[in-house]
């Protein structure tokens, strides 16, 4: 029996580490859903902290993450908000990764969607035409090395625009110039606080009117959306009134379940934080519901939502913490450490509830390793 020392208020208990889940390899893509997990940026543990924004990065150990992922069908959304996008990752930096993981999925086959913003802009910057060039830059940048971007929201162009026109004007420009159907990405605050108001109305619904406008307007120049509001009722609504050829991929951390499973109306597919934590689940979630078989899908996927939601507790934006931190302890890779010193960015009470959340789903493939991690982490900040 494996067990270990965690953290609890006021002490400490011990935790007898599960065996792993009994899941059903699966190499190839999701027959019934189109599904990308979000991947994290591995550091060089030797160079990343606090004081350097941009740290260094572990190129290997962060591509091995991409193919692993690629190895049980899903696709790769990269450099997006969780490979620290605007919290460590930096405009030169995600260029690098970009070109890497877009040469390596061009090797493999792998699926991949790139993020694209305004991050090489400077903080202050609210100029809409300054918005607009460097949207275009960074789709220049994807496409010419064969990738398709996801138009992320821009804290730029919160900042900037007076209303919905500006959004309208400024996204319209953009896909006036994509030689191919981009993913467009409606980021709630709860993600970043920057975003409050975001298309021109901090009212969800005239919110969600711009969207489709914008939509309906560029039907040929938009592949889908990703919507991360975290209140499902928006995204159906938003879902049953997007044209037929646009996709809802839900990026809703918190009831994925229900919404990838959809109902006799449609369903969402899937560009997750959360499948980047689970990717063994995912896919054999996936595969069971690519058979029809929805209970199955539903045994494996439910009871992961604990997990997902404990991830992404609020403050939200420090999710990749978790993300991070589980990776580590299954043995993805060899420490904890992130760009920008974002390790510190849960307390170690978070963390401990993430490792028995972890455990209760057997997401653990080698308990004794994980358990001689957890041990040695907690350890050396006096937990024993």
């Amino acid at each position: 029996m494996t067990t270990v020392s965690l953290p609890v208020a006021g002490g400490t208990e011990r935790l007898v580490l599960s065996a792993p889940a009994k899941l059903e390899s699966v190499s190839g893509p999701s027959v019934s859903r189109t599904a990308y997990a979000a991947a994290h940026v591995v550091a060089d543990p030797y160079r990343a902290s606090a004081s350097d924004s941009s740290g260094d990065i572990d190129w290997d150990t962060t591509l091995q993450l991409r193919h692993n992922l690629w190895e049980r069908g899903l696709g790769v959304a990269e450099a997006m908000d969780t490979a620290q996008r605007g919290m460590g990752l930096d405009w030169p930096r995600a260029q690098e990764l970009i070109d890497r993981t877009l040469k390596e999925s061009q090797n493999t086959g792998g699926a991949v969607v790139v993020g694209m913003a305004t991050d090489q802009l400077p903080d202050h910057e609210a100029s809409l035409d300054a918005v607009r060039r460097a949207y275009l830059e960074q789709l220049a940048f994807i496409e010419e090395r064969g990738g398709t971007a996801v138009m992320m929201a821009s804290r730029h162009l919160a900042r900037g625009a007076r209303n919905a026109e500006d959004y309208l004007r400024t996204y319209s420009e953009v896909l006036g110039q994509a030689s191919r159907p981009v993913v467009l990405h409606w980021l709630g605050e709860a993600f970043d606080p920057a975003l409050a108001g975001y298309w021109g109305s901090r009212n969800i619904d005239e919110a969600m009117e711009t969207v489709l406008e914008l939509i309906r307007n560029n039907t040929s120049k938009i592949a889908g959306i990703k919507v991360s509001l975290l209140e499902p009722a928006y995204e159906i609504a938003l879902r049953k009134a997007l044209p037929a050829s646009v996709k809802l991929f839900t990026g809703d951390d918190f009831n994925y379940v229900d919404l990838i499973a959809g109902d006799a109306k449609g369903f969402s597919h899937a560009l997750l934080g959360a499948f980047g934590a689970i990717p063994a689940h995912a896919s054999a979630a996936l595969a069971a519901l690519g058979r029809g078989d929805e209970s199955a899908f539903r045994a494996i996927l439910e009871p992961t939502v604990p997990l997902s939601r404990l991830i992404f507790a609020a403050p939200t934006q420090y999710y990749k913490t978790g993300v991070v931190f589980l990776a580590y302890l299954n043995g993805q890779q060899d420490h904890f450490r992130m760009i920008g010193g974002l390790e510190s960015g849960r307390n170690l009470l978070h963390l401990a509830d993430l490792l028995r959340a972890g455990n209760n789903i057997g997401l653990f493939d080698d308990p004794e390793l994980t358990a001689a991690r957890a041990a040695s982490y907690f350890a050396a900040q006096g937990i024993r």
